[in-house]
């Protein structure tokens, strides 16, 4: 038998946001790729998202970069904005390999990956679980050097990528390389 969502399941799931499932913890971020995260930011500025700051993640600032199993140098353009508890991300492939330029070539731009805080489990061994599960690590790195961050081949039993990464409690945001609108 089905069981039918009456309004009250509804709002109080709506309002267990803060709650994390066991593994998979709570949901922190949805990333878009796009080819013009300025195109990006000014549709999603329309709606009321943000306002934005841009990034641009490379080897000068993203450390243990790797694609597909293997180190390898790549650079993107990163945009976030906050959205009451979760994070809106905008992702543009600048250069070197990455599943972000392999996304846009297969799908084009769109909803990418869905992100999940590390639950307070210890990153390493949350990587080795998703391993465990089936799940390859496409790509990661460690934005400077403190937030580290992975992503699974999750795609073919979920049809979405899934990425997991860690702020240590002190982590500071830096300063951006630009922010949207322009600050006055």
């Amino acid at each position: 038998m089905t069981q039918v969502l009456e309004q009250t399941s509804v709002s109080q799931a709506l309002n267990a946001v803060g709650q994390a499932d066991a593994f998979m913890g709570k949901i922190v971020e949805i990333a878009i790729v796009t080819r013009d995260h300025k195109r990006t930011m000014e549709g999603l500025w329309k709606l009321g998202i943000g306002p934005w700051q841009v990034y641009t993640f490379g080897p000068h600032n993203t450390e243990n970069q790797t694609y597909r199993g293997v180190p390898s140098a790549f650079e993107l353009k990163v945009c976030f904005a906050q959205s009451g508890t979760m994070i809106w991300e905008i992702m543009q492939p600048i250069s070197g390999p990455s599943i972000f330029a392999e996304f846009l070539e297969r799908h084009g731009e769109g909803i990418h990956h869905v992100a999940y805080d590390c639950n307070n489990i210890p990153f390493e061994e949350r990587i080795e679980e998703f391993a465990k599960r089936g799940f390859k690590l496409t790509q990661s790195g460690s934005w400077l050097g403190k937030n580290h961050f992975a992503f699974f081949e999750t795609e073919q039993e979920t049809t979405t990528c899934f990425e997991t990464y860690i702020f240590p409690e002190d982590w500071e945001y830096p300063d951006p390389d630009e922010f949207y609108p322009p600050r006055a």
